[in-house]
């Protein structure tokens, strides 16, 4: 059982009270069944590659963790369409981010939490396999959010993290989850 106690559009503060009575705080989003995150893996002749996103996101950048956050092509399920399922969201913010078209999605995982004390948020987890990189449409910044999109060939991606991450920026916990089912779903 929980209580609303703030309520934005996209966002809601809840309170909840734990087995042992006290109370806990944490976000909730009412308009999302769950958040698609899709890993891109484009097939370039013997090679694979994978696109991320760089992203400009304003809670890092108030609380000075970063100026910008590596991250792969995500977002709501059910905020535009509340009957949308979570393959139908896959496919459409793939398209909405990279402009591309999968020629097969892989759901690799389904229940994983970014801040499972902060939020109630979920993930569903996809690998989206590409062989045409010609865009089938304009991509979407995100009002501003996406800052650039960049290709990475499957054997620099650590060091790519890496370096990205010692430059001061953040790593979302959510492509690290999909590059762990990247590397080891196989």
């Amino acid at each position: 059982m929980s209580e609303v106690l703030y309520s934005a559009k996209f966002l809601q503060l809840k309170s909840t009270k734990r087995e042992n009575g006290s109370e806990w705080f944490y976000a909730h989003r009412p308009n999302a069944k769950d958040i698609a995150i899709i890993v891109p893996v484009i097939k370039k002749q013997d090679r694979e590659e994978i696109l991320f996103l760089i992203t400009k996101r304003p809670p890092i950048v108030a609380e000075n963790r970063g100026n910008f956050c590596l991250e792969l092509p995500a977002g709501l399920v059910g905020d535009i369409d509340k009957n949308e399922d979570i393959m139908d969201a896959l496919k459409r913010e793939l398209k909405e981010e990279t402009g591309l078209i999968a020629d097969e999605i892989k759901i690799v995982s389904r229940k994983i939490a970014s801040s499972s004390g902060l939020t109630s948020e979920t993930s569903t987890i996809a690998i989206a396999h590409i062989n045409d990189l010609n865009p089938k449409n304009t991509p979407d910044d995100d009002n501003g959010v996406i800052i650039e999109r960049k290709l990475i060939p499957r054997e620099e991606v650590f060091n790519f993290v890496k370096e990205f991450e010692s430059k001061g920026n953040v790593v979302g916990a959510q492509t690290l989850s999909g590059l762990f089912y990247y590397f080891f779903e196989k």
